[in-house]
C-alpha cells in the first residue's frame, strides 16, 4: 500500500508539471496564432512592390520571399507546439503505463516511467517520462528482471533489470499497479481485451509483447514478412512500427514517405486513428486496387471483390485456372517476351485525327517508331512523340487558313482578344520593323485559336496515348499469336478464350489489371517511385507474385513489411501461394511468426482453430468465454431469430455485432429481411467509414476488423462446403466475446473437423 501510495505521489506531481507545461504552451500557441493571422492580413502591406526596373523587381522578390519565410516560420511553430500540447493533455489523464529500474554496468539503478511520448522537466533537467519509442524502452517489453541490454546510438547497453511495473492510470488515478516477468502481465492484458470493440483499431502500446517488439524496432530487415494468427496483433504492431521509425528517424522520414495498401476503405477508417492518438501524422494509405484504377486506361475494370464475389458464387475452373496462371511469376516472364518481341514488330497505333480528318495514320506512325535506332521500347515511344509533335506543328500552320478558324475568332471572349493585343504590342515594341496592325492581329488570332485546338493533340502525343495498349495488350491473346515462346502453360488456349472474350467487351478483368500496366509500362517506361521509404501491405496473402514483384520495381528503394495470414488467403490468386516465396525478391529478408491470438475468447479460439490446416499451432490467450453456439433453424424464420439473437447480444453489454454473409448478394437480401425487424447498417465494398451499432455484410470485407459479437448467418452444406475451412475460420475468427452459427440445412460439413466439446449444440 505504501509503494501505491508513493506511485500515486509521483502521478500528482509529475500531472502538475504537465498542467504547468500545457498553460505556457497554450499562451504560446495563442501567441503565435495571432502572429500567423496578422502575417496573412498585412503580407501584402509590408510588401515593397515594385517592377519598373531589374534592380526594383529583384528587391520586390526579395521582399516576398521575406515575408513568405517568416510566414512559414511562425505556421512550422504553431503546428509544433499544437501537437506538443495535444500530447500534453493525453498524459494529463494517463502520463504513463510502466516502469522499468534499469542499472547500466557499473552505475545504480534508475526508474524509468514509459508513456506514449516524453516530458522533460527542465527546472531538475531530467526525463519525468519516456517515450515508448526511445532506445531504452524496449527493455520494458524485452526482458524479465536480470540481465538485459538495449541499442543505442552510441553501441549496446547492458546492464540489469531489477523492476518491470505496469500501471492503470485513469483521469491521474492508479487504478492498477502490478510487477511483471517477461511478457506484459495478463492483468493488464485482460483489462485490454476484455473491453467492448471498437470502431477504431486500438492503441497497443500499453500491452506491447515481446514478438510484436521485434516487428516495431526491425530496421535491418529489407523485407519483412509477418505471419500471423487471427487476431495477433500483427496490423497493430505495424502501425506502431510506422510510429516508431518516424520517432527513430525523425530528422529524415516524413509521414508522407510511407504508405499502407490495405484490403478496402473501410480498413482505412479503421485504422485512421492509432498514429494520431501516438501525435504522429497519418501514413499515406490506399488501397491496390485504387492504384490500379488510376493506371488502367480503354476498359471497365473489375475489382477484387467483385472477381471473388463471383468465384464464391460459381464453380468456374476455367476463370480458377486462369486467375491462377495470370498471378504467376512466369506470366510475367511470358509478358517479358512479348516486349522484346514488340520491339521487331507487331506494335499497334492508333490514328491521330483532328475535326474528323487523319492527321497521322497508324501506319504512319507504325514506320517511324520502327525506323528509329533505338533498343528499347520507352524511348522509341519518346523519340516518336517528337516526331509527332514535329508534324502536328507543320499541320498546326496548315490549318490557320481553314474557314472555320474565321467563324471561331469571331467567338473569342475579351480576354483573349486582350492578350493577343498585348503580344502584338510587346512584338512590335522590340522589332525595328513596322507592321500592319490589323493583319498581324488576324494572324495572331488565327494562331491562337488552332493552337487551342490542337493543345489535346500534343498532349496526347507527350502522353504517349497513341499507342494502342488495349490493342496490344489483347494481341497476345490472339489465336496462335503467342509462338514467339515455347513457354506457354496447358491450358493457354482456355486462358485465350476467356480473356479475349472480356476484353472484346472492353472488360478488363482484376487479374489482368496489374499485367496490362505492367505491360504498359514496359512500353512506355517504368514510373518508378524513388520518394517512398516504407512500404506496409497489409492482408499480403491475397496479393498474388505478379503483384508483389510489380511492386518491387514500382518502390525501387522503399523496405517492405508485409502482414498477412495463410488460414485466411481466400483468394483464387493466393489461395496456393505462400508468403515466404516472398524471400526470394529481395536479399535482405526476415519472417517473424505470431501463433498466439489476444482478439477472441479461448473458447473461440480453441474452436475456429480446427478449420485450418496447422491451427494446433495457434495458441489462445487465458480470457474465457461462452462456448460457441451452433443452431439449426428454418429458413423462413431464420431473420427473426437473428434479430431476436441480436436482441439478446444487445441486452448483454455487446455494442459492435456483425451479421455475417458468405457474398455480398446473400447480405443484400439478408439485409433487405431484416431491416423491418432491426435496426442495422449493410456495409458494401463502397462503405469507407465504420459505425458502432449493428452491421451485415460479406466475408470478405470483415477482414482485419472484429466486432464484440458475430452471427454467421447461414453456414448450410451448401453455403460453406469443404473447399471453405479458410473463409469459414476467416468469418468466425472476427468474434471477441461470442460467436453464434445459424443454419437452415444440414450444417456446413467443416463442422466435423470440431470437437464437440468446443462447442454448443442447438438442434
Amino acid at each position: 500500500m505504501q509503494e501505491w501510495q508513493q506511485e500515486q505521489q509521483r502521478v500528482n506531481e509529475v500531472t502538475k508539471k504537465i498542467r504547468a507545461k500545457a498553460a505556457i504552451l497554450e499562451k504560446q500557441t495563442g501567441t503565435v496564432r495571432s502572429e500567423v493571422t496578422e502575417i496573412r492580413q498585412n503580407f501584402w502591406e509590408d510588401v515593397t512592390v515594385n517592377f519598373d526596373n531589374a534592380e526594383e523587381a529583384a528587391e520586390t522578390h526579395a521582399s516576398i520571399k521575406q515575408q513568405a519565410e517568416m510566414l512559414a516560420e511562425r505556421e512550422r511553430s504553431h503546428h509544433h507546439y499544437t501537437n506538443q500540447l495535444k500530447l500534453l493533455r493525453r498524459l494529463m489523464n494517463t502520463p504513463y503505463f510502466g516502469r522499468i529500474d534499469f542499472a547500466e554496468e557499473g552505475e545504480p539503478a534508475e526508474a524509468i516511467y514509459l508513456g506514449i511520448g516524453s516530458f522533460y522537466d527542465e527546472e531538475q533537467e531530467e526525463f519525468l517520462i519516456y517515450d515508448w519509442r526511445a532506445p531504452i524502452s524496449s527493455v520494458y517489453y524485452d526482458y524479465a528482471a536480470g540481465p538485459a541490454a538495449y541499442t543505442a546510438p552510441s553501441g549496446t547497453v547492458h546492464g540489469t533489470l531489477q523492476l518491470k511495473r505496469q500501471f492503470v492510470i485513469r483521469n491521474a488515478q492508479i487504478e492498477g499497479m502490478f510487477d511483471t516477468g517477461v511478457t506484459i502481465g495478463d492483468v493488464m492484458l485482460q483489462e485490454v481485451l476484455g473491453k467492448q470493440s471498437n470502431t477504431q483499431m486500438k492503441n497497443i502500446v500499453a500491452t506491447i509483447q515481446k514478438e510484436q517488439n521485434l516487428i516495431i524496432r526491425n530496421e535491418s530487415s529489407r523485407l519483412l514478412i509477418v505471419q500471423g494468427a487471427a487476431g495477433s496483433g500483427k496490423t497493430s504492431a505495424a502501425l506502431q512500427r510506422v510510429a516508431y521509425l518516424l520517432y527513430r528517424y525523425r530528422g529524415s522520414l516524413r509521414a508522407d514517405q510511407m504508405i499502407l495498401f490495405s484490403p478496402n476503405p473501410l480498413f482505412n477508417s479503421y485504422v485512421s486513428t492509432v498514429l494520431p492518438e501516438l501525435g504522429e501524422e497519418n501514413m499515406q494509405q490506399t488501397t491496390f486496387q485504387d492504384y490500379l484504377a488510376h493506371q488502367v486506361t480503354g476498359f471497365t475494370l473489375e475489382d477484387p471483390f467483385t472477381q471473388l464475389e463471383y468465384m464464391l458464387r460459381s464453380n468456374d475452373a476455367v476463370r480458377r485456372s486462369v486467375i491462377r496462371y495470370k498471378a504467376e511469376l512466369n506470366f510475367m516472364k511470358l509478358i517479358d517476351s512479348y516486349a522484346a518481341h514488340l520491339q521487331i514488330q507487331d506494335m499497334h497505333f492508333t490514328d491521330i485525327k483532328f475535326r474528323g480528318t487523319v492527321l497521322l495514320t497508324a501506319r504512319e506512325i507504325a514506320a517511324y517508331f520502327y525506323s528509329v535506332p533505338v533498343d528499347s521500347l520507352p524511348s522509341r515511344m519518346e523519340e516518336t512523340a517528337r516526331w509527332i509533335k514535329r508534324e502536328l506543328k507543320k499541320h498546326e500552320k496548315r490549318e490557320r487558313t481553314r474557314p472555320w478558324v474565321e467563324e471561331e475568332m469571331e467567338l473569342l471572349d475579351k480576354d483573349t482578344l486582350q492578350e493577343a493585343y498585348e503580344t502584338l504590342q510587346s512584338k512590335q515594341r522590340y522589332s525595328e520593323h513596322t507592321f500592319n496592325d490589323f493583319e498581324r492581329e488576324q494572324a495572331l488570332l488565327r494562331a491562337i485559336v488552332v493552337r487551342k485546338h490542337f493543345k489535346k493533340l500534343y498532349v496526347h502525343a507527350k502522353k504517349l496515348r497513341f499507342a494502342d495498349v488495349p490493342a496490344i495488350y489483347a494481341q497476345l491473346f490472339a489465336p496462335g499469336f503467342a509462338q514467339f515462346t515455347d513457354q506457354l502453360p496447358a491450358n493457354w488456349q482456355d486462358i485465350c478464350d476467356y480473356t479475349t472474350k472480356e476484353l472484346m467487351r472492353r472488360n478488363l478483368p482484376y487479374e489482368d489489371a496489374t499485367p496490362f500496366i505492367y505491360l504498359k509500362e514496359q512500353i512506355e517506361g517504368f514510373r518508378r517511385n524513388t520518394s517512398m521509404r516504407h512500404i506496409f501491405i497489409d492482408e499480403a496473402q491475397d496479393y498474388a507474385p505478379f503483384q508483389f514483384a510489380f511492386l518491387k520495381r514500382l518502390f525501387p528503394l522503399a523496405k517492405m513489411t508485409v502482414l498477412g495470414d495463410l488460414n485466411q488467403a481466400i483468394h483464387a490468386q493466393s489461395a496456393h501461394v505462400s508468403l515466404f516465396t516472398l524471400s526470394s525478391l529481395y536479399d535482405q529478408s526476415e519472417t517473424i511468426e505470431l501463433t498466439r491470438s489476444y482478439r477472441s475468447t479461448k473458447q473461440i479460439i480453441e474452436f475456429t482453430r480446427q478449420f485450418v490446416d496447422g491451427g494446433e499451432r495457434i495458441e489462445a490467450f487465458q480470457r474465457e468465454g461462452a462456448l460457441p453456439v451452433v443452431e439449426q433453424v428454418p429458413a423462413d424464420g431464420l431473420p427473426g431469430q437473428i434479430a431476436t439473437r441480436i436482441a439478446a447480444l444487445q441486452g448483454a453489454g455487446h455494442q459492435n455485432i456483425a451479421v455475417i454473409c458468405k457474398t455480398a448478394h446473400e447480405s443484400k437480401q439478408m439485409y433487405q429481411q431484416l431491416q423491418p425487424l432491426i435496426s442495422l447498417r449493410l456495409i458494401t465494398k463502397e462503405t469507407s467509414s465504420f459505425e458502432p451499432g449493428v452491421s451485415i455484410l460479406p466475408s470478405y470485407l470483415a477482414k482485419g476488423v472484429e466486432f464484440d459479437a458475430v452471427i454467421v448467418c447461414d453456414a448450410a452444406a451448401d453455403v460453406y462446403g469443404e473447399q471453405d475451412g479458410k473463409l469459414f475460420y476467416t468469418v468466425c475468427t472476427r468474434a471477441m466475446h461470442e460467436l453464434h452459427i445459424f443454419t437452415t440445412k444440414q450444417i456446413t460439413p467443416l463442422l466435423r473437423l470440431a470437437k464437440a466439446e468446443t462447442y454448443e449444440n442447438r438442434p
